[in-house]
């Protein structure tokens, strides 16, 4: 029984870069001679024999060999392996891919084989330093999204890339890298058509609502949650008419069903698909939080409530104005407020009644 170590942990190993979850590929023993030596590895894999033990997967070689798995694995640079004595097993571009921080298919129909790998290739581009996307790679990209092998993918799989790239370095990338390929549809609709609507009038904008989001996704970078709220602030200005372009009066309240249209077709979790209808209900009163009135401070604190934080770090990376300690010191000061036991138990009365002691309180805090 042979045992390596085998994909993305060599590739970083390589690289320098830190190793996270560690891969190995078991070849020359069969399942029942691997689970007697490893008793507490369970079963996980379907389409192949795939094993988890103590937080790694072990995995049985793709068409029965090394060479034969190497060469149906995604990308060159993942096409690695490193076996118990130090030799180095790869595809024969491997090296000079990694060299060359390029990525590129390990055969011409990777991608058919799994199209999923569209959206990986495009994660890494995120993830990984200074990569960039081979022409083979960028084609194959481009047939897949032309032949619709995209449509029939897993939801939760497209979904986990989307949130990986989110984690990255660079995540406009992966968006990027999609939209040149015509990969954006059909997971990602609603910002395909962002692209080529004009972000707002000048001096303020200088693009379209696309290139927008992305730079204001880039200053969220390494932060998926607040990175997946700048995705979904502007997503309504794709619905206002073309003849009330630029200004997107209303789009706001237009954005919050795309946002959550978009995160629910990822199967993205509860706390991302609130969050990005809350970014895009919120994200203007957000950045213009020293204008508001005490009551109007109030509803927006209320309505963020655990997304607070990650509102105003959008405001910030959006507008450029740091309103987080103000807002923060507010919040404090209306949860310091109680309702009257007089003033309680009356329904709608209630509520307009606390809201209102709290709109004093800010009042007086800040005069």
């Amino acid at each position: 029984m042979r045992i390596l170590l085998v994909g993305g942990s060599v590739r970083n190993l390589l690289l320098g870069e830190p190793q996270t979850d560690k891969d190995f590929l078991v070849t020359e023993a069969d399942e029942e001679e691997f689970q007697r030596r490893f008793p507490k590895a369970f079963k996980v894999g379907k389409a192949f024999p795939v094993f988890w033990l103590d937080g790694s997967e072990y995995a049985f070689p793709r068409g029965g060999t090394l060479k034969s798995d190497l060469e149906a694995r995604d990308f060159t640079v993942n096409s690695l392996a490193l076996d118990e004595d130090g030799e180095l097993h790869c595809h024969p571009l491997a090296l000079e891919d990694l060299r060359h921080r390029v990525l590129r298919p390990c055969s011409p129909d990777a991608l058919e084989v799994d199209p999923l790998r569209a959206y990986r290739a495009a994660r890494f581009l995120a993830v990984l330093p200074g990569f960039t996307p081979h022409g083979e790679l960028l084609a194959a990209m481009r047939r897949a999204a032309e032949a619709g092998l995209l449509a029939d993918l897993a939801a939760e799989r497209v979904g986990r890339e989307v949130l990986k790239a989110l984690a990255g370095a660079r995540p406009a990338l992966f968006f990027r890298s999609l939209a040149d390929t015509g990969c954006l549809k059909p997971w990602l609709t609603e910002l395909e058509r962002c692209r080529d609507v004009p972000a707002g009038p000048r001096p303020f904008h200088d693009s379209d609502v696309f290139a927008h989001t992305l730079a204001v996704l880039d200053r969220l970078a390494g932060a998926p949650l607040p990175g997946w709220m700048a995705i979904c602030h502007d997503l309504g200005k794709a619905l206002t008419p073309p003849e009330k372009w630029p200004r997107h009066i209303g789009h706001e309240a237009l954005g919050a069903p795309p946002a959550r249209a978009l995160g629910s077709r990822l199967r993205l979790p509860e706390a991302f698909i609130r969050a990005g209808e809350i970014a895009a209900l919120l994200h203007m009163k957000a950045a213009r939080y020293d204008e508001l009135r005490p009551g109007s401070r109030v509803d927006l604190l209320e309505a963020a409530r655990d997304l607070l934080e990650p509102l105003l770090e959008l405001a910030k990376a959006d507008q450029g104005l740091d309103f987080r300690a103000d807002a923060l010191a507010d919040r404090h000061v209306i949860r310091a407020v109680r309702l009257p036991e007089a003033l309680r138990d009356l329904g709608p009365e209630s509520g307009r009644r606390l809201r209102e002691l709290r709109a004093q309180a800010l009042s007086r805090r800040n005069h």
